[in-house]
């Protein structure tokens, strides 16, 4: 039997453990994970492009577990009342093959995606960050407020989106989770004054959402949305003025910001700076992007993660999803001796 954790059970157990807890704690195991950056098997995600958005197959693998997640990225789908992502994913066992979960991973990627969000702001944001600004106000914007106030306790927030119903539904979730928000005007409005910058829009665009003359020094930018080829966010400039840290070049230089610039422009790998090797923030006044696709070391963790959380407990089922004859050489007699249906 596989273990199973539904979108019912995910959504039960990050409500009744807290999600900004739940974010805090993941937090530990993706930086377990990037200290041995080094032992896993890495590879940019597979992607399967269409017209209105694409599809994804993020696999990884360590001595022991194998973990991939199906994703994909349409940002027409709210349009046609869907969710913009999708995804679920698998951790299997090395030494037999055999597949130990299978757990939906919309509700997950979020919270890995503020986790992430969160590790990288421990590490390159001013320790006395107060105001965190958020251009985005969709499907990630909760997690990612409740993630870095968590990490740098940041409660005062400015946002904005050119959607008014995506900051009118963020405002009443954000009021029920006590943060003070300041509705801003436009994208320059939200980021002056912040200390930390989270641009998170899903068009599939080659977009300018910030300019350069926008960026004040110390600001730390947390580029969560662009995730393809053709989708940015960033002025090109920001980057040749910032320190820009990236999850795995070869795949962020296909899907991030950086796709903009040649690609021996300089970036610095973030498992480096977790593991203590380079330093992150070297002074007050550095910009600091976190140039941020989505890796499949965050997902790997996210899976062990929940796995150690939820086995034996309410929110972990079972499914029967190996074929398992007692004879292992006869998988025939699965189907010659399965009971005959009941007829009606």
């Amino acid at each position: 039997m596989v273990q199973f954790v539904d979108v019912a059970a995910m959504s039960r157990w990050m409500a009744d453990e807290g999600i900004e807890t739940l974010i805090g704690d993941l937090v530990a195991y993706l930086e377990s994970d990037y200290r041995r950056w080094e032992q896993f098997d890495k590879v940019a995600r597979i992607p399967a492009h269409s017209e209105d958005g694409v599809i994804e197959l993020m696999p990884t693998a360590d001595a022991e577990l194998y973990g991939f997640k199906y994703v994909n990225g349409h940002p027409i789908n709210p349009s046609r009342g869907l969710q913009t992502v999708t995804a679920f994913g698998v951790l299997s066992d090395m030494a037999t093959g055999y597949p130990l979960m299978l757990a939906e991973m919309s509700l997950l990627t979020a919270l890995r995606t503020a986790a992430t969000s969160a590790m990288a702001a421990r590490h390159l944001a001013r320790p006395d960050s107060r105001v965190h600004a958020l251009i985005g106000t969709g499907s990630q914007s909760e997690f990612q407020a409740l993630g870095m106030r968590g990490a740098l306790g940041l409660n005062e927030l400015r946002i904005w989106d050119v959607d008014p119903a995506a900051m009118d539904k963020f405002e009443r979730n954000a009021a029920a989770l006590g943060f003070t928000v300041h509705r801003a005007t436009s994208a320059a409005d939200a980021v002056a004054g912040a200390d930390v910058v989270t641009t998170c829009t899903a068009d599939k665009v080659n977009a300018t959402v910030l300019h350069g003359d926008v960026i004040e020094p110390g600001m730390h930018l947390n580029a969560i949305g662009g995730d393809s080829p053709g989708k940015t966010e960033l002025d090109a400039a920001i980057l040749l003025r910032a320190d820009t840290f990236v999850e795995f070049h070869p795949q962020t230089f296909i899907e991030g910001e950086i796709q903009n610039l040649p690609e021996d422009h300089p970036t610095i790998d973030l498992w480096r700076v977790v593991d203590g090797q380079l330093p992150g923030r070297t002074s007050a006044d550095q910009v600091t992007v976190f140039d941020s696709v989505g890796f499949a070391i965050n997902d790997f963790s996210a899976l062990r993660f929940v796995r150690d959380r939820v086995s034996g407990t309410a929110y972990a089922a079972e499914i029967d999803l190996i074929a398992e004859p007692a004879d292992p050489k006869d998988l025939f007699s699965v189907v010659s001796l399965a009971p005959a249906a009941t007829s009606r």
